[in-house]
């Protein structure tokens, strides 16, 4: 199964539970590219790639504070879960199902 598609998602930030938007693309040569949208504004993904159902890429947050985010997750189905690493917050896990 291919990992793009729209995924209804879920960060459990230190602000509490973060609802999205996470839509990829997937670009057939091991690269990806992404949106994730949600309470707090839309972020591209970028440096996407994909390593069989793994996704890895970042992210550069505005809101609340500017910070790079640094992003990992598996989709097996229709299910993702992985982590978003917000450097001294540490990792936020990611859960997720396809829309």
């Amino acid at each position: 199964m291919s990992v793009a598609g729209t995924y209804n998602t879920t960060v459990k930030s230190p602000m509490g539970d973060q609802a999205g938007t996470f839509t990829v693309t997937d670009n057939g040569d091991g690269t990806f590219d992404g949106k994730l949208e949600g309470g707090m504004g839309a972020m591209d993904t970028e440096e996407g790639k994909v390593d069989g159902n793994t996704l890895t890429w970042k992210m550069n947050m505005t809101v609340p504070m500017p910070m790079t985010l640094d992003c990992e997750c598996t989709i097996d189905g229709d299910n993702l879960t992985g982590n978003v690493n917000a450097g001294a917050f540490g990792a936020m896990p990611l859960s997720g199902t396809r829309a």
